[in-house]
């Protein structure tokens, strides 16, 4: 274990003024980041109708959205009488089905064979790809400017605690970056290839430019390992890992959840120490699973010592909402998405759902209308939600008895 240095200590130099430049910008990040969360969190109704309502401008601008009639109701010319009690919303119901992958898979064909404007309004600078399968083939989303900036809301979990804690020196620090390649292979699109790859490294990526922490390593370099998923691929990013945040002010761990309790292990197995003894980090940015705080929570802590927890709740498709506190639970982001829920009763809004009631979650991106994504959303006291599993008849049950087990019992 010679090669692996402990946490390096002492004091950040620098002058008064120079701290305070840097209290003071780091405030303006969190402002721009979190504000408009905050706000729309506290009238939800009113942020999902504005989000609603760029959504459908810009599928206007795309065959599926204009095939059906978005222009009409970005005009407002469609019947607000029939479309009564909720106006647009309803509206926008009537025109848009709830669609699967499967649905939009011709779809993105289309896209993939150079007929952009089939279902982007822009052209796509990226796509990413599941780690799960349809049919035993992973999904292909594209990505696009706008969504791209949407993804940097992966960093407001990180960001809330810092608001909260202000343990302002978390940012003295970097960030130990255990994700997945966001570059895997190319695809052809039209006339041109386009990189493809996983989604939290794809985050990772693009949120390091926007947040004021940096990654180790950075993404590219684990990305230049390549894309594989074998055990000796995982093992050359772990050493990679290994070699770069060794000796490094390691304050924030953020990645997938299985992927941290792996790496845990794997330090421990092949070199004789846990996480804990290298790095003293404060927070544990993770997603990817059900039950972080839960049924995670012990194993985290017992690996890498005492650490806040923060839950991301994301997918391919984009990053859906954040915990912002020690309730352990994520908040949406009803700011940048329009949030429904399949229950028992119907189609409801997300944010109109009971406490303990559960639902399949149906978002709208600035790619995807109304698309059910196939998670278990469970309503807890507003704003805090769980994702709960996938969609199987028995993921309710499953989740009851586990909490029963653990004497959570849907406690925040």
């Amino acid at each position: 274990m010679g090669e692996i240095a402990s946490r390096g200590g002492g004091d950040p130099e620098g002058s008064v003024s120079a701290a305070r430049e840097q209290a003071a910008h780091l405030a303006a990040v969190l402002q721009e980041q979190l504000g408009p969360w905050w706000r729309a969190v506290e009238d939800p109704a009113l942020a999902q109708d504005a989000v609603l309502r760029g959504l459908i401008r810009d599928y206007a601008r795309t065959g599926y959205g204009a095939g059906r009639g978005a222009e009409a109701l970005a005009s407002g010319s469609f019947d607000a009488e029939a479309a009564a009690p909720t106006g647009l919303v309803a509206a926008y119901r009537r025109s848009f089905p709830i669609m699967t992958y499967d649905d939009y898979r011709p779809i993105i064909q289309d896209v993939l064979a150079g007929n952009t404007a089939a279902l982007l309004c822009e052209e796509p600078v990226g796509w990413a790809i599941t780690r799960g399968t349809v049919d035993g083939e992973p999904k292909f989303i594209p990505m696009t400017p706008t969504d791209l900036r949407m993804r940097v809301s992966a960093g407001r979990a990180m960001m809330a605690y810092v608001a909260a804690s202000q343990r302002l020196d978390l940012i003295d620090g970097v960030n130990l970056n255990l994700n997945f390649p966001s570059v895997v292979g190319s695809v052809r699109v039209g006339d041109r290839d386009v990189a493809y790859g996983y989604s939290s490294g794809i985050y990772t990526k693009y949120v390091s430019m926007f947040t004021p922490i940096r990654s180790v390593p950075a993404q590219e370099e684990i990305d230049s390992l390549g894309g594989g998923t074998a055990r000796r691929d995982w093992d050359n990013r772990f050493e990679l890992t290994i070699e770069k945040g060794g000796g490094q002010n390691v304050t924030l761990i953020g990645g997938v959840c299985q992927t941290a309790l792996e790496f845990g292990r794997y330090l421990r197995r092949r070199h004789g120490v846990y996480p804990k003894d290298l790095w003293k980090t404060q927070v544990m940015t993770l997603g990817s699973t059900p039950g972080i705080n839960t049924r995670h929570a012990a194993q985290l802590t017992a690996l890498y010592g005492p650490v806040a927890i923060r839950e991301i709740y994301g997918a391919t498709e984009g990053m859906f909402g954040q915990q912002r506190d020690d309730r352990r639970a994520w908040v949406p982001n009803y700011d940048l998405f329009l949030f429904e829920v399949l229950t028992r009763g119907g189609v409801k809004m997300m944010h109109e759902m009971r406490p303990g009631e559960l639902g399949s979650l149906v978002v709208s991106t600035p790619i995807l209308a109304r698309y059910r994504i196939g998670d278990v959303i469970l309503a807890l006291r507003p704003p805090y939600f769980r994702c709960i599993g996938r969609e199987k008849w028995w993921t309710g049950l499953d989740y009851w008895w586990k909490e029963l087990v653990g004497l959570n019992l849907g406690r925040l």
